[in-house]
């Protein structure tokens, strides 16, 4: 799913213009604990979290996201949005909380690239 098309379900502001967001994601990944994040994601996939740290940005770059979308309208730390500017990932800012977004998100075709590491 084009990240546009992201942007546009969640009701998303971008918060980093200048950033490239004709890029394809391929999954949906939502989660606060970072560890969890770096434990059972997948790449190619977009962020929904509600933290709003630098850490966001590096466990990103480390998973192989390709935009963080921060849900309940929160916006990033001025640390976080120029870490992210700099390492060229696209920050979003969306009104709706992590259970909506990811059911919007879902409902429009958008795959969960959550694993629970059982097999």
């Amino acid at each position: 799913m084009n990240l546009m098309k992201i942007i546009k379900i969640a009701d998303g502001v971008l918060l980093t213009p200048d950033i490239n967001t004709d890029i394809e994601i391929r999954g949906g990944y939502g989660a606060d604990l970072m560890s969890d994040v770096l434990a059972f994601s997948q790449p190619e996939c977009v962020l929904l979290t509600g933290l709003t740290n630098p850490q966001v940005v590096r466990t990103a770059q480390m998973a192989d996201f390709r935009a963080i979308v921060f849900i309940r309208g929160k916006k990033p730390q001025a640390e976080t949005l120029s870490l992210a500017l700099q390492e060229g990932i696209p920050l979003i800012s969306s009104p709706y909380g992590m259970f909506e977004l990811s059911a919007r998100l879902h409902k429009a075709g958008l795959p969960s690239f959550e694993s629970n590491g059982v097999s």
